[in-house]
């Protein structure tokens, strides 16, 4: 029997963003950067893998870890961090994976026999001469490399443009060109450029007349061809939000599509309000079964780099656009969760105060109404025990969706210093079906409440109406 899948889809203890989702054989392999809870800064963990069977994405195995931080030759010490990657399977059957350094100017690659590692590094992008490519003054800015094998040829993508403000000001003294995201041919080899690169979408700085206004390349570069169309995957200079850009070609005339995903469903529908605390994100698209998705990260922890991967569905139109999708907690799923059974709150889709709050720094200290996903212990302990911390009065989160079939019995599973109740609906700002009584309590307490009967697929939101401060692990329906 099929497991259900839940956002975010992999352990309550995994921090893998960036995630780069490849289909080799009958397994989804994801590749991405490695968090750490309670870490320091991004990516500060060995790349690992995580896969699962294409006929059933809620069956996640860990596959180890895939190449550690050490291997490289420019880091034998480990203390370069590893940033997003790309995977994929050249003309001559092996797989490669091509990421880049924090502090380098280059792109990096390993490659392995198998899609699940032990991947040996391989060298660096270069010239034909030998140089590294990002070795000299004027090369491209080399981050967050995508790869896309076409047939014979090979074309890698990178770049990051900041706006205006330190960072740019930090980066442009490096002589590095940050126009936008550029594309490059490599040899078959996988690792010599055949082309230089060239812009294929603008910077903040350049925008002006393109229809990329508003969404300009920021990072995060990832490229499929679907069909006849080559998909350019992109964070924009909003950061919350993967857009794309389309062409008939994969180095040239893209135009922008529009807002794949938010994190905080900016712009869905029109929405201005966001819906959850937003921050960075990064993903790529991957067709399963005959269904493409958006894979992207959210953030916890209170940090900006505590981040985990989530999915959601996305439909490619007969003209080529895809429209924007929405979070939700059962992306992977195939459709609703059953609205039968045990869930953790960690898989909250929504998750706010009272005002909306735009960005990770609203919920970080000395600042401490907001509610943010957290868990007990260190990194890595593997025990299903992360949950919602601080819901204090006003606080609300929202999981979609769940298939009703008429049941009325709803149970929680809370701690802390709260006292009040939780007022349940069927939307944010749609009126209580239910209220559950909350009493302060130094270890997890079950409370419950009877309901008239739900039909249909539904949404569930929970707001805390009261004194004090509770975290919330979970909830039952029957």
């Amino acid at each position: 029997m099929k497991k259900q899948a839940f956002n975010p889809y992999l352990p309550s203890y995994e921090y893998v963003p960036d995630g780069e989702p490849r289909v080799f054989g009958d397994r989804v392999y994801v590749y991405g950067s490695h968090d750490k809870f309670g870490g320091e800064g991004f990516c500060e963990g060995d790349y690992v893998c995580w896969s699962a069977p294409v006929e059933d994405l809620g069956d996640w195995r860990y596959e180890g870890v895939i190449y550690p931080t050490s291997r490289d030759p420019m880091n034998p010490d480990g203390k370069m961090k590893l940033f997003a990657p790309d995977a994929v399977q050249g003309p001559d059957g092996r797989y490669y994976l091509y990421y880049s350094l924090n502090g380098s100017t280059v792109v990096s690659v390993a490659v392995c026999d198998t899609p699940a590692g032990d991947f040996q590094f391989h060298g660096y992008v270069q010239r034909p001469d030998g140089t590294p490519y990002g070795s000299k003054e004027g090369d491209a800015s080399s981050f967050d490399p995508g790869v896309l094998v076409d047939g014979n040829r090979v074309y890698l993508y990178t770049g990051f443009a900041p706006g205006p403000g330190w960072l740019y000001d930090l980066l442009s003294k490096s002589r590095r060109r940050m126009e936008g995201a550029y594309c490059m041919e490599l040899e078959p080899d996988m690792i010599t450029v055949r082309r230089e690169p060239v812009v294929i979408a603008p910077s903040v700085w350049s925008e002006a007349g393109t229809g990329f206004e508003g969404h300009a390349f920021f990072e995060a570069s990832s490229i499929r061809k679907i069909g006849a169309l080559y998909y350019f995957v992109y964070s924009s200079i909003l950061s919350h939000e993967l857009c794309y850009a389309v062409s008939r070609f994969p180095d040239r005339d893209f135009r922008f599509g529009g807002t794949l995903v938010s994190i905080g469903d900016l712009g869905l529908n029109g929405n201005q309000e966001a819906v959850n605390y937003t921050g960075n994100t990064h993903g790529g698209m991957v067709e399963i079964m005959g269904q493409w998705y958006i894979f992207y990260h959210r953030q916890t922890n209170k940090q900006c780099c505590a981040r985990q991967g989530c999915a959601e569905p996305i439909s490619i139109l007969p003209d080529g656009s895809i429209p924007q999708a929405e979070v939700t907690s059962c992306g992977l799923n195939g459709g609703p969760l059953s609205g039968t059974g045990h869930y953790e709150a960690r898989i909250a889709c929504n998750l706010g105060f009272r005002e909306p709050s735009f960005g990770y720094l609203a919920v970080r200290e000395p600042d401490t109404r907001h509610p943010y996903f957290t868990q007990s212990g260190s990194d890595r302990e593997d025990s299903p025990d992360q949950y919602i911390a601080n819901m204090a009065d006003g606080a609300w989160c929202g999981f979609k969706y769940f298939a009703f079939s008429g049941q009325t019995h709803l149970t929680v599973t809370t701690r802390g210093t709260g006292s009040g109740v939780f007022a349940v609906s069927t939307g944010r700002k749609e009126p209580p079906f239910a209220h559950i009584p909350i009493a302060p309590s130094a270890d997890w307490a079950a409370s419950e409440a009877i309901f008239p009967a739900l039909q249909g697929t539904l949404p569930l939101f929970f707001t805390f109406q009261g004194e004090g401060a509770m975290d919330f692990a979970s909830f039952s329906l029957e």
